[in-house]
């Protein structure tokens, strides 16, 4: 099992993975189309986005659980 220490970092890391992959994959469709060289074009996006995602969950995800954890 994977020691608690790393969960935080190791479900950032996921979450920004499919996240950013999904949607640059979606918005990807969207700008351009499905054109002959769309994955690459994809796969392009997806780098970046992923190297904007992981730290912004990184940093975002504990202000959240602190927003549902707090009394409404």
């Amino acid at each position: 099992m994977l020691h608690p220490r790393f969960r935080t970092v190791v479900f950032a890391f996921f979450m920004a993975l499919f996240m950013s992959g999904f949607m640059s994959l979606v918005i990807s469709i969207f700008n351009v189309g499905l054109i002959d060289n769309i994955a690459t074009i994809w796969l392009k996006a997806w780098a970046f986005v992923f190297c904007v995602a992981f730290p912004t969950v990184i940093f975002v995800a504990p202000v959240v659980h602190k927003l549902i954890r707090a009394p409404l």
